[in-house]
């Protein structure tokens, strides 16, 4: 299973884009689980987790909220800003999968 975090500022606007990329998963048949938390949360959550993307509003936190989830091995990398506005849940799919690859 894979386990993908997304972080914005509220957990909001990613929410959509959650659901896009669960449906593309379905179609795949992938096993995921993906989820969307305000960056307040990110400390208590992202060690669940494979992979955290962030969402463009909250990209100036990269530096700092990379250098907590290396002590678990985790990577985070910011969402494309195209791929999140137009909301293309496929490529934001595939590039979570890329860098849990990359990880491991």
């Amino acid at each position: 299973m894979y386990k993908i975090m997304l972080c914005c500022s509220a957990g909001m606007s990613t929410s959509l884009l959650v659901r896009k990329m669960e449906e593309v998963a379905a179609q795949r048949a992938l096993p995921v689980k993906i989820d969307a938390y305000g960056v307040s949360e990110f400390d208590m959550q992202f060690p669940q987790y494979q992979v955290v993307l962030l969402g463009p509003q909250v990209k100036y936190m990269l530096k700092t909220l990379s250098e907590k989830a290396a002590t678990h091995g985790i990577p985070v990398q910011a969402i494309d800003m195209m791929d999140y506005g137009m909301q293309r849940g496929d490529k934001v799919l595939d590039y979570a999968l890329s860098l849990i690859e990359a990880a491991h």
